[in-house]
């Protein structure tokens, strides 16, 4: 059984993204797959968990880049989905509970397109406006620049913070 299945809906038009996002699913379905099969699915939820250090690490310098307020929702949601996955390892390594394994991946599954459809969406919109290039580091327009003119890069896209 797939657990997420890769769409059109997920692609956001920066090819960097889209190919970390891609590789979030292949990862999320992985370990999806080891626990359908009653497998220690733990080797897998820790790759899983590896990737999405980098992949949200990488997302954190682009704001950073483009100005968002370090306090943004954005980040936060990243925070708090490493927190869930690091205690679930926790869970599995130090208490021998396995149970957080099988509930984590529903929650994943769940969460993950609405981050991407609205949290990096706004994130690629920003990037677009202030002319931000990910393999340079670059902006056309620089932030403090951007940042007078249309005020720090507080929105995350969601309808449910007030940023």
């Amino acid at each position: 059984m797939t657990t997420l299945a890769w769409t059109r809906d997920l692609v956001l038009n920066q090819p960097e993204l889209d190919h970390t996002h891609e590789e979030f699913v292949e990862l999320l379905n992985r370990y999806g797959d080891a626990l359908d099969r009653g497998e220690d699915a733990l080797p897998a939820f820790k790759a899983l968990l590896a990737h999405t250090e980098e992949h949200f690490a990488m997302e954190e310098r682009w704001m950073a880049a483009t100005g968002f307020e370090p306090e943004n929702c954005h980040s936060s949601q990243h925070a708090m989905v490493l927190n869930v996955m690091r205690e679930v390892v926790r869970y599995a390594e130090e208490l021998g509970d396995r149970e957080p394994l099988t509930i984590v991946r529903t929650e994943l599954s769940q969460w993950f397109p609405g981050h991407a459809e609205m949290m990096d969406a706004a994130l690629v919109y920003t990037m677009e406006q202030r002319g931000f290039d990910p393999k340079t580091g670059e902006c056309r327009q620089p932030v403090a620049v951007s940042m007078e003119r249309q005020g720090a890069a507080s929105a995350c896209g969601s309808t449910s913070c007030g940023h």
